[in-house]
Formats: C-alpha cells, structure tokens, sequence
C-alpha cells in the first residue's frame, strides 16, 4: 500500500488527486528542520523530529481517510472524525530514546496543536503525560501500516543538550520546535501550492544592502550643514567602526534627536556582514510609530526588488504588503523585520505552531530594542532571560537603543540576598561619549515643579498655552487631555488612543505640515507621541512623569536646533491629580526622588541611572504571571508546563477589553464590506487602522445604549455621534450634549 501525506487537485484538466509521498515528505521534513536547527547546535534533534513527526500517518485508518477527505487540511488534527496522528512519532520518541525522548516528544505532538503542558493545568488541551498513556494504540497501528524500517530506526545518535541549567530547556526546545514546523509548514507547501512556495526567499544577501545603506548615507546626509547634522554623523561613523567587534551585548545611548534609527540601522548591517549574521530585527514598542520606521528603512532600499524590508504587526496597512512580504511574516526569512516588543516577546514564549514557527531565524541576527527602557517592567524577568539566551546560545547580537539607557545589566537581591531579577551583564556602548553627547545635543531649558504638591489646575495650565501660537501639551490621561483640550480656543488639536490609527497618522501629517509652514498649532496629546514621533515644537509641556517620559517629551522640543543653544522650553508641570496608581504612579514617584536630590540639568545619563535603579527596585515583581516557574520549576525532569506560559504571558492583557471598528474615514466603507462578504485576512488587516479599545464596562454601556452593534462577534459603531471628529470614540457619549459632539 502506498502511503500518503497530503494530496491535492489533480494538474491539468483530468482532474483526480496528486498523492505527497509520506516517507519523502518525512525525510524532506528531516533534511530542512535539521538545516534550520544547526545554528542551536540541535540538527540531530530536529533531524529526527522530523523523520518522525507523522509516524502517525501510517495508520491504516488514517490512509483510509486522507483518501476520503483529500484536500489541503486533511491532515491537520482539528475537527471531529480526523485521525490522530501526531501522538504516535511521540511514544516512539520515549520508547526508544528514553530521557532524551521525552523532550523530543513535546515538539513531535505538538507540531499541529501547539506545545502542550506536561501536566494538566489552566491552558486548553490535553497534557502530554496523559496523552502518551491513552493513545499507545496509534503507535501500534503505525507499525502494523508498515513505518519503514529507516524511518523507525534512523540510525542517529543525539547529542547532549547545548545547555548550562536546565532552566535553559524550554527555549532550546522551543527553538527546535520552530525548526521542526517551519520545515513541515514549508514541505507541505512545496507540494500543496507550487506557487505560493516559489515566492518565497530570493533576497539580496546583506552586502548588498550594506552597500545600498552606503550610497543613501553619501547621498542625504553628505553636507552636514548644522552641529545638530555634525553631531549624527559623528554617532554614525562611530557606530560603524564598531561593527567588526564579536556578536554579544551592545548599547546605543543617544539623546533624542541624534539620528540613532539610520546609525543602528547601519551598525546593524556592517556587524552582520563582519559575523555572517543573517538578518537584522528592528523591535519598536508601538504599532503607531512602526510604519514610520519601515518606511524610512524601505527608502534606504528603495532601488532593491524585492524589497528586503517587512512589517509584521497587528496593524500593517494593506498598501504596504505584498504577497511576498505576507509570507515572510509567517517566518521571517526577509532580511530586514520591523515588528513590535509584543510580536517579538510573546513569540518567545509562544506555544502555538504559527507563532513559533519563525524563531529559529531569530537565531544569528542583529536584535535592534528601540526605546528600549519601554520594554516591560512587570515581565523582566521572562524578557531578560530570553534576550541572555539569544545572545549566550544563539548568536544573537542585540543593541539597547534609546535615549533613556535603562538598568539592564543589574542583577537584583531581594531582602534576603536572594537573586529575583538576574541582569544583562555589561553592554558596549556603541555611541561615542553619551554624557559629552548628552551636553552637546542640549536643545531645550527645563523647567520643573517646586514640590510635588505644587499642583495647577487645568484652566491655569489651558492659561499658559495660550500665551504659546507653537505649543505641544502631554498628559497621562485620556480623559485628561479631552478635559485640556475643551478649555483650549478652537483649532487645537487633539491626540489619543481613542483615535484610531487611521485617524491619528492624518492629525500628525497636519501638525507637521503646520510647523514646516510656522502656522500657530496647539496640540494636547497623551504620551503616545513621546517614542519616535518626530515633531519639533518650540515650547512643550509635560505633566509630571517617569524621567524617561519627560526626556521623550523633551525629545519634541527644538528638535532639529533650529533655536540657538538651549532656546526651547520645557516646562514639567504637576497635574490636578497623580498619576493613575501602579506603574505609572511609581515611575512619577521615582523621578521625584531624583529630580529633589539632583542639581543641575535634569535630563543627564547619570539621572536616568539613578532614576530605573528606583523604579525597577519599587516594583512587586519582575514576572507578573509567575510565567519562568511554569517553564523551569521541573525542568530537570523534563516537565515543562508550555502551553499554560504561553497564555499567561501577554504583554498587554487582552482580558477585559474589546476593539471597536469605527466608522472615521473609509471605516464606514470597510465596515459595510465585512457585513457583505465576511472577515478576509486583508480586510481585518485594513479594519485594524480602523479600531478603537474599550474596557468591558464601557462598550457594554454603549452596546446596551445602542450605540454600537454586534455583527459576527464584531463590535461596530452604530451612532455617529459616537465618534467625535476631533476627539475619536467617546466612551461616555450621551453625556454630551448633542450639540457639543461637533464643535
């Protein structure tokens, strides 16, 4: 009998089925994973998880069936009636590799379902302790269906786990289980879709990029007609001239304003040439500055097809994704990846097949954290551990890149001298001289509070942003900068998270349009203009906040030196109310303490040290859903509780809240074509720029006032006094009066 692994439609015009070998498929499978998994030092391991990935498949039943329900996914174990399959390759591993076995048993059950927990726990899905035991039957049948002897028994010996601690375990074997998937994924699609295979890779290699990179630098920034221009091209240069040193752990300490995007960019480039690195990931900690990054690194590269540059994002605009550029966000083959701390983080501590399936080209690249003193406080520990792994175990240079360096290479002791957050180690700096940098690069005089209960009120704040024609105003709240921005004169402008993305993008392109043109613009915000926005205001007020806020917002303030010396102002301003309590509130406490003990300039290195060294040590924890216990608490018995991490750990929480699709701009078009033709992956992906966050007690009031409708469990604005032309989607609307929703 023949064995099958897929089939599909039939070529031509006769019709009929095409048959995918299974043993070719399991030995090409064998060959690719093992590829993929050499630079984890793990090609035997994925070699055999490979060889033995769809043992299952041999059944007799499961033969029978693939014929019956020949098609694209009649493979996949996810409806009732298909046959399991993926279980068997499991129980072979144990039985005939022990120890060893039961690690590979992980990637080889769960390369359809996901990696599962040892035990039963909180995450959906049977435990693999229990499916080994009820499904040694499948193994039996495999074997009566005739699994060919090379297959069982591969003759491959495997080597000792690459790792110091056993608490390095799940990430080697989450490593290898992207090697296994992303080969079984790319196998079967070889066969399925010839097609959509042949689109893939064909990049130019990154000397090529290197030399395009060369070229844009000469060509734009060849005069350097101002120190602010001097000063950048002096970071870039010494950038580069670090870029022959090893792989490891490197800093870029650069205020605001100092070019440091293009300079990473190029370090990253000539660094990856210099250590036949592979690709560069550029990690941003907004979708709402993402785009902006991509788009200048696609016009370095603008004379290269394809374009080696993706996006891979929640909310990638549909004009700038090709069919190319879709495939490789499912495993990050492209040379160049903007994407997000969320997708890069969650993916590292991801369980499911797709999510997983592009981390092993994560190993040997060059990992850019853009704002990095973003990157989550209450997940630390999980965050830092991963980002030691990648540099100590995979060849991963990454580069801590921010105006802001946080205290990242602390290891900190609790009361008891116990380690609770084991630190990075110590970074090379990458720019020349931050502090000298720092003096050099002043651009603005910051004014500050005299006591933290020095506090005004908002019309007095609305008062002195009057005075100002050019003024940029950022608060904490939402609410507070609705509140603001209604005691201001008609024509300021507002910016929050309750306009969707769409919306925001356009407001920034008129605000930058009206300082080029010197037209008077007031503008009230949220912080969400603080990481990569680049606005140039000559006067900026910031409530009171974190250090790091405060030094973003200084950041939009005679941003391109066009003022002499120190001409803009700064002005930090104590709010009615403090901060909302939590992080928020302990950053604002924190950056007290330092602002009372230091004389001076504010905004130094020296201050922004002092000030995470409080804020990190303020904090209740550095891994919020106890994610690094699940994974490594028995590890040293090969008992890894996958599946429940995954679910537990989300940067931002995704419970209690819900996105609501607006009717702003083409929203209404979009939403009038859902309703027509159902979700599509290009739609969704439209619709995202489209979106608006609620908490749970606010769109239920809205729902039940009949301001919003459900169509197919999609939230959708139904009033259009629901979005308020300037101030976006109002979660409290009918306390307006109606007259109000249009001023």
């Amino acid at each position: 009998m023949e064995h099958w692994a897929h089939v599909r439609q039939g070529d031509g015009d006769g019709g009929g089925w095409t048959a995918h070998d299974l043993e070719t498929h399991l030995r090409e499978v064998a060959r690719h994973a093992a590829a993929f998994a050499t630079p984890l030092a793990g090609a035997d391991w994925a070699r055999i998880a490979g060889l033995w990935h769809d043992l299952g498949k041999y059944q007799p039943d499961f033969q029978c069936y693939i014929r019956s329900a020949s098609g694209f996914d009649a493979h996949i174990e996810s409806a009732p009636g298909k046959v399991k399959h993926a279980i068997a390759g499991a129980i072979h591993a144990i039985e005939t590799r022990g120890a060893y076995g039961r690690l590979l048993a992980y990637l080889i059950a769960g390369h359809h379902a996901g990696l599962p927990d040892w035990h039963p726990g909180d995450a959906r899905g049977a435990a693999l302790s229990q499916e080994l035991k009820d499904e040694v039957g499948t193994l039996a049948k495999a074997r009566a269906g005739g699994v060919p002897h090379g297959v069982r028994d591969p003759g491959i010996s495997l080597s000792k786990p690459p790792i110091h601690e056993a608490r390095e375990l799940h990430f080697w074997l989450r490593m290898l289980f992207s090697s296994l998937v992303d080969a079984d994924f790319l196998d079967t699609e070889a066969f399925m879709d010839e097609n959509r295979a042949s689109l893939r890779g064909d990049y130019a290699p990154i000397p090529v990029l290197g030399a395009a990179y060369d070229r844009y630098m000469d060509g734009k920034f060849a005069v350097a007609d101002s120190h602010v221009k001097a000063l950048r091209a002096e970071i870039r240069d010494t950038c580069l001239a670090h870029a022959a040193e090893a792989p490891g752990l490197f800093s870029l300490s650069v205020p605001t304003g100092g070019g440091k995007t293009l300079a990473s960019l190029g370090f990253a480039l000539r660094h990856a040439q210099a250590n036949q690195l592979k690709r560069v990931i550029y990690v941003i900690p907004y979708t709402s500055i993402i785009e902006q990054t991509a788009d200048v690194f696609r016009s370095v590269f603008a004379d290269i097809e394809p374009s080696p540059v993706i996006e891979h994002h929640s909310n990638l605009e549909v004009d700038n994704e090709t069919p190319k550029s879709r495939l490789a966000c499912e495993n990050w083959d492209a040379p160049i990846v903007v994407t997000t701390n969320v997708q890069f983080f969650e993916s590292l501590y991801a369980a499911k097949p797709s999510r997983c399936r592009k981390l092993h080209n994560i190993a040997e690249s060059v990992v850019i954290l853009d704002e990095a003193q973003l990157l989550p406080a209450e997940y630390l520990g999980p965050v830092l551990d991963a980002l030691r792994q990648l540099v100590d175990r995979y060849r991963v240079t990454v580069v801590l890149s921010t105006a802001t360096q946080p205290e990242l290479g602390k290891t900190r002791s609790d009361p008891f001298g116990r380690t609770v957050l084991k630190g990075l180690g110590q970074a090379r700096e990458l720019a020349p001289d931050p502090a000298r940098l720092c003096r050099e690069l002043e651009r603005v005089t910051v004014s500050l509070p005299k006591a933290p209960e020095d506090r005004r009120s908002w019309d007095q704040v609305a008062t002195e942003l009057i005075e100002h024609e050019r003024v940029l105003c950022i608060v904490n709240r939402r609410n507070d900068a609705e509140e603001l921005w209604r005691k201001l004169p008609a024509g300021a402008i507002h910016l929050s998270a309750r306009m969707c993305g769409a919306h925001r993008a356009q407001v920034i392109a008129d605000i930058r349009q009206r300082l080029v043109d010197g037209q008077p613009v007031r503008v009230v915000s949220t912080q969400l203009v603080e990481a990569g926005v680049d606005l140039d205001f000559p006067v900026v007020y910031r409530a009171m906040a974190g250090l790091d806020s405060i030094a973003q917002a200084a950041g939009r303030c005679n941003r391109e030196g066009k003022i002499p010396g120190k001409g803009g102002r700064v002005v930090v301003f104590n709010p009615p109310q403090p901060s909302p309590s939590g992080l928020l509130l302990k950053a604002e406490q924190a950056a007290q303490r330092v602002l009372a003990r230091s004389s001076g300039e504010p905004l130094t290195p020296a201050n922004y040290a002092r000030y995470f060294d409080f804020f990190y040590s303020d904090l209740n924890g550095y891994d919020k859903e106890k994610v690094m216990e699940l994974l490594t608490r028995d590890a040293g018995k090969g008992e890894i509780q996958f599946r429940t991490a995954a679910e537990k750990f989300h940067l931002i929480p995704d419970q209690g809240q819900r996105q609501i699709f607006v009717l702003w701009g083409e929203g209404a078009e979009l939403i009038d074509l859902l309703k027509q033709i159902g979700p599509n992956r290009d739609l969704m992906r439209r619709l995202q720029r489209h979106s608006v966050t609620l908490y749970d007690y606010q769109w239920k009031k809205l729902l039940a006032n009949g301001d919003l409708e459900i169509h197919e469990d999609f939230l959708i604005q139904k009033s259009a006094a629901l979005y308020h032309e300037v101030l976006g989607l109002l979660p409290e609307v009918t306390d307006y009066e109606p007259e109000k929703l249009f001023e």
